[in-house]
């Protein structure tokens, strides 16, 4: 890649040295980007350069080994949503979670429009439980992309498609209510709109963020990096004031 242009998800910006940044974005055809952007924390920069903005973004690159140069063009800016803390919260950390687990350059078109689509339900649905579930669904997408996806439509011992209730830990798997009934406290709940339920409860969305969180920091999370987990765990608490 000498050169690309494109739309972006602005997802990171990490500073670097006194004026720049290296920005992650989420593309449509080229998945996750890093480049370094200059003057990134000018006063003109910084309302662009805000994660879950859309930025039309030029990448130059002079050898592979070289961090691309990137220049960005505010095309969509949720800045204003930055004051609300529960929309703030659930932007921050859909976009840190994407950065944070995404190889580079890899395409990823479907997280990209999944990505999108729950970005712009966070900003328009007239309450939480419009965006939601459909975080819950972004976080399992993460997940099977990844190539640790969730099993859910057949028991893991009885091979049955009936009454699945929970889920292995083990296997990721689903498990029916009989065999899962003497192991029901180590297993984890499996939500009806998993299964295709169209119109989940709380109760259930807080079950399927419990599945989620569960598998993410297990698999990505384990390290160092488990700030990026807090920022989860302020979302959860704030979806239950909402709630309660």
């Amino acid at each position: 890649m000498a050169s690309l242009r494109t739309s972006a998800i602005i997802c990171s910006v990490r500073q670097h040295g006194e004026h720049g940044a290296v920005v992650r974005s989420l593309t449509p055809r080229n998945g996750l980007m890093a480049g370094y952007v200059r003057g990134a924390r000018s006063r003109t920069m910084r309302p662009v350069l805000i994660p879950s903005n859309i930025v039309q973004a030029d990448y130059r690159v002079r050898t592979e080994a070289q961090l691309a140069s990137m220049t960005a063009e505010l095309q969509q800016s949720r800045g204003p949503y930055l004051g609300e803390p529960l929309a703030s919260s659930a932007l921050g950390w859909v976009t840190a979670l994407t950065a944070a687990i995404l190889p580079e350059e890899q395409n990823y078109p479907q997280l990209h429009s999944a990505l999108s689509a729950l970005l712009d339900a966070i900003c328009g649905a007239p309450s939480a439980k419009g965006w939601a579930v459909a975080l819950v669904r972004y976080e399992l997408l993460l997940l099977s992309e990844l190539g640790f996806g969730l099993s859910l439509d057949r028991c893991a011992v009885t091979g049955s498609a009936d009454d699945l209730v929970y889920i292995s830990p083990k296997s990721a798997t689903a498990v029916s209510q009989g065999a899962g009934q003497i192991y029901k406290d180590r297993l984890l709940p499996l939500p009806d709109f998993l299964k295709g339920t169209a119109s989940p409860e709380w109760d259930d969305i807080f079950d399927g963020l419990k599945v989620t969180g569960f598998f993410l920091k297990r698999h990505f999370f384990e390290d160092s990096r488990n700030d990026v987990m807090a920022a989860r765990s302020v979302l959860v608490d704030r979806l239950k004031r909402v709630v309660a």
